[in-house]
C-alpha cells in the first residue's frame, strides 16, 4: 500500500493540533495525509448503568442500540478539518478513513502504512508538558512505525520549517547499543527541515554520595571525555553520511531524560526510541522515552527499533 503520513483525528483540540503538524509533516515528505477517524461501539455494560444521569444514560443506550456509526454527522469531523487542512496546505493531498473499533488497536494498524503516525497530547496546565492518555501509550508501545505526539498548547513557533530561525532537531542517544533506525530518522528529520541536529546523551557519574565519598573531579573528567568519545565515534559515520547537517553533540552527566526534557524547549522534535521486545512480558516504552514523552514541550518522535 502506498505510504502517507497519518494523524489519528477525533475532533480534539490535540489532534486538529496533530493534523496542522502532519500536514507540514507530508508536504515535507512529499506524501499524502491521511486523517483516520474511529467510531468506539459502546460496550452493554456501560450504556446500562444505572449511576448514569437520564441525558447521559439516554446518550450511550442510544449509541448502544445502534452498534454501528451513525449515517448522518460521523463524517463531519473529518470532512470539516480536511477542508480546512486543503486551504492552509494546499500542496498536501488529504485523505480520510473512516473506521469502526477500539482507537488503540485501530490507529496501530494503521501505522503498518504510516510514515510516521501523529497523534496529539494535551499540554500540561501551567507547566510545560504531554499529558498522554491511554491510547496515545498503547500505540506507541505496539506501533511498527515513528509516532509522533504533538501538543496542542504552548509556543509551536520553530516546528514549522518555512519560519525562521529554525530550532534544531534532537536526538536522545545511548552508546551501548546505538541503533541505526533511531539515528537515521534523527538525521532525515533534520535534513528535511534544513536545520541542525543536536545529539544528547546523558551518563552517571559514580554514586559518591550513597557511599559517603567526596567527589574525584579527575575521575569524573576521564568519564565525560570518555562518553564524549564514544557519541562521537557512534556519529563518525553519520557524520559523512550527512555532510550538510550540522551536528552538535552534547555528553552530560545526570538523567538523559532530564537533559532532553531541557533541551526540547528549544527543538522543533524531539527523537527517542523505543525497543522492540518480542516476548511474553510485552511491549515496554522505557523510562527515559516515558518520561519525554510526559515532559517534553516540543512534539515527540519515538522510533521502534531492534
Amino acid at each position: 500500500m502506498p505510504r502517507t503520513v497519518t494523524v489519528g483525528l477525533d475532533g480534539s483540540l490535540e489532534s486538529r493540533a496533530a493534523a496542522d503538524w502532519a500536514a507540514r509533516e507530508a508536504k515535507l515528505r512529499g506524501l499524502p495525509l491521511k486523517l483516520v477517524n474511529v467510531w468506539e461501539p459502546v460496550p452493554e455494560p456501560i450504556a446500562q448503568a444505572p449511576l448514569l444521569g437520564p441525558e447521559t444514560h439516554q446518550h450511550w443506550s442510544e449509541r448502544s442500540e445502534m452498534g454501528a456509526p451513525p449515517a448522518e454527522g460521523w463524517g463531519k469531523i473529518p470532512r470539516e478539518a480536511a477542508e480546512e487542512l486543503r486551504v492552509a496546505h494546499p500542496e498536501v493531498d488529504v485523505l480520510i478513513e473512516q473506521v469502526t473499533g477500539r482507537p488503540a488497536e485501530v490507529l496501530t494498524d494503521a501505522a503498518k502504512d504510516a510514515e510516521p503516525l501523529v497523534l496529539g497530547s494535551r499540554g500540561l496546565s501551567g507547566v510545560g508538558g504531554f499529558m498522554v492518555g491511554s491510547v496515545g501509550l498503547a500505540v506507541v508501545a505496539h506501533a511498527e512505525c515513528p509516532v509522533v505526539l504533538v501538543r496542542a498548547e504552548g509556543d509551536t513557533s520553530g516546528t514549522d520549517s518555512t519560519v525562521p530561525p529554525l530550532r534544531p532537531v534532537v536526538l536522545g542517544l545511548g552508546t551501548r547499543a546505538p541503533d541505526d533506525t533511531l539515528i537515521g530518522f534523527a538525521f532525515e528529520a533534520a535534513v528535511l527541515r534544513g536545520a541542525s541536529l543536536r545529539v544528547v546523551h546523558g551518563w552517571n557519574e559514580p554514586p559518591y554520595i550513597a557511599y559517603g565519598m567526596p567527589p574525584d573531579l579527575e575521575l569524573n573528567a576521564q568519564l565525560g571525555a570518555e562518553e564524549a568519545a564514544a557519541v562521537s565515534e557512534v556519529l563518525r559515520p553519520w557524520r559523512q553520511k550527512f555532510p550538510t547537517v550540522d551536528v552538535v553533540e552534547d555528553s552530560l552527566s545526570g538523567k538523559a531524560a532530564n537533559h532532553l526534557v531541557d533541551a526540547s524547549a528549544e527543538a522543533c522534535l524531539v527523537v527517542v526510541g523505543r525497543r522492540i521486545r518480542r516476548s511474553a512480558l510485552g511491549a515496554h516504552i522505557g523510562p527515559v522515552t516515558h518520561a519525554v514523552l510526559h515532559h517534553a514541550t516540543a512534539p515527540v518522535a519515538v522510533v521502534p527499533h531492534d
